[in-house]
């Protein structure tokens, strides 16, 4: 049986190669892979179970669907994304420190 789609959002898109850059100039091009390779298993995770993410508790009404897993190996950074049968759409991939809410673009 087939999973869901992954989409993810351009700004997803951003933030995985934002923080893979970062990780390449701050240590080595060896952690920026691996961040790499934990974002790919964890979204193949995402899609094998899409409900195993915490649901999101923000204060718009448009959020309310969304859900978040934190990244394998780099627990501080969270996958925020919403599912159906058909599509995974993962919105931001970022540090949970940011302000969260703020980040989607209502």
């Amino acid at each position: 049986m087939k999973g869901p789609k992954i989409t993810l959002s351009e700004a997803a898109v951003s933030d995985i190669l934002e923080q893979a850059e970062w990780y390449e100039a701050q240590a080595d091009q060896k952690l920026a892979k691996r961040w790499e390779k934990a974002v790919t298993s964890t979204l193949l995770r995402i899609s094998r179970w899409p409900r195993a993410g915490s649901p999101c508790k923000f204060n718009a009404i448009e959020l309310n669907d969304v859900r978040r897993v934190p990244v394998a190996g780099f627990p501080k950074h969270l996958i925020f994304y919403r599912s159906s049968a058909e599509e995974i759409l993962v919105l931001r991939i970022v540090h949970g420190a940011r302000d969260l809410e703020s980040l989607f673009s209502l």
